[in-house]
């Protein structure tokens, strides 16, 4: 008991010696705020007077996280600091965002990564999520992946679901921790069953591939519809290719036409190409062959070719390849009015569509194998999470 006694008020009178720091910065960022930009965010009485005083349950409000949420963050640093050095771990996990993303005051991870660990030791789990991730990546502090495993560990047990989602990476990869690809399953679902899009994806993928959990097709295409539905672009691609192949779902030329087409928009290479690839055969959309040629070009300029579409496009007029690649040129935006009327005259087109078919054109065939730029599963994270070395399943 004496100890835990000691650990605290090591605690507090760390938080209260970095508080006395914190006010003098404080004090002189506003006053450098003041001389560049006026009064804006100087005045805390003038914002606390734009806040409202009780939440809609009849708590009080946190003047902090409300100026925090306005864009008033010198104002939220003034009233959090008090409340931090009295060992308030939320105030004190508010001040070190500010300080690691520099907002209204400069950018330092070393006095970020101290205020995470003060509100870390104060029980705060997204505190221990963010330390956990400065310390994997090594910035800011030390590189620690062993320190890094053990508070993502503790983060994922107080209930963060972004920390649930990258203990089971490292449980995938073995990276400071076992590996164990039961135990990082169940992570994942966990992570997913609280609709965090990237683990709703990634645990789709392990139910495909029976990673960790017994093969489950139905229920992967489930896990990945949600991810495709809450925006992911990989989870686009892959459940449109579910349901062109009938994988898991019904098939469905024209759903899998409409995700293709969803994620070529968000300007994904994969989709692009695959969505080129139906246009070009006019399977489950009219066929179009500028259409899908403008699609390749998008493709192309990052990178991906794929020899069977370009097999498809082999007739295509060239005046009509010269307009796709034009529209290619300018998009998303279309080709800009004052040019339009004379790019085409140019060509000796009007403004008609005209796009034949081939009689020798097939089907788009291979469709699920346009692997150049892979479309399996990768986990995607917030910028400063945790970068996988592998995919999920292997």
């Amino acid at each position: 008991m004496k100890r835990l006694v000691a650990l605290a008020l090591a605690s507090l009178i760390a938080a209260q010696a970095m508080a006395a720091e914190m006010a003098n910065e404080a004090e002189e960022a506003r006053r450098i705020s003041e001389s560049i930009f006026g009064a804006a965010d100087v005045d805390a009485e003038s914002v606390d007077a734009e806040l409202p005083t009780v939440t809609s349950d009849g708590a009080p409000a946190d003047l902090a996280y409300g100026a925090y949420q306005r864009g008033y963050y010198l104002t939220a640093l003034d009233r959090a600091l008090p409340r931090a050095e009295q060992g308030d771990a939320v105030a004190q996990t508010l001040i070190a965002e500010i300080y690691a993303n520099g907002l209204g005051v400069g950018v330092n991870l070393e006095r970020a990564a101290g205020w995470y660990r003060l509100a870390a030791r104060n029980g705060d789990p997204i505190a221990m999520f963010e330390l956990a991730n400065l310390y994997y990546n090594g910035t800011g502090v030390e590189q620690d992946r062993e320190r890094a495993a053990d508070l993502m560990r503790q983060a994922a047990e107080a209930g963060n679901s972004e920390a649930k989602y990258n203990l089971a990476l490292l449980h995938v990869e073995g990276i400071s921790v076992k590996p164990n690809l039961t135990r990082a399953a169940d992570l994942m679902r966990q992570a997913a069953d609280s609709e965090l899009p990237e683990a709703q994806y990634d645990y789709g993928i392990m139910l495909l591939e029976g990673a960790g959990v017994i093969p489950d097709i139905e229920q992967g295409a489930t896990y990945i519809r949600a991810a495709a539905e809450a925006g992911l672009q990989a989870a686009q691609v892959d459940f449109a290719t579910m349901l062109y192949l009938g994988q898991g779902v019904e098939r469905d030329l024209e759903a899998a036409v409409d995700w293709y087409r969803k994620a070529a928009n968000a300007g994904n290479p994969v989709a692009q190409n695959r969505y080129a690839k139906l246009l070009a055969a006019g399977e489950g959309t009219n066929l179009s062959l500028e259409d899908a040629a403008m699609w390749r070009a998008l493709a192309r300029r990052q990178g991906f070719s794929d020899p069977e579409l370009d097999r498809l496009l082999i007739s295509i007029p060239p005046q009509m390849l010269a307009r796709a690649e034009e529209r290619a040129r300018y998009w998303p935006a279309p080709i800009p009015e004052i040019d339009a009327p004379a790019f085409y005259s140019g060509m000796g087109l009007g403004n008609s569509e005209s796009a034949g078919a081939s009689p020798e054109l097939e089907p788009a065939a291979g469709i699920e194998d346009d692997a150049a730029v892979s479309a399996a599963p990768i986990p995607r994270q917030r910028p400063n999470s945790l970068e996988p070395t592998g995919d999920v399943g292997q």
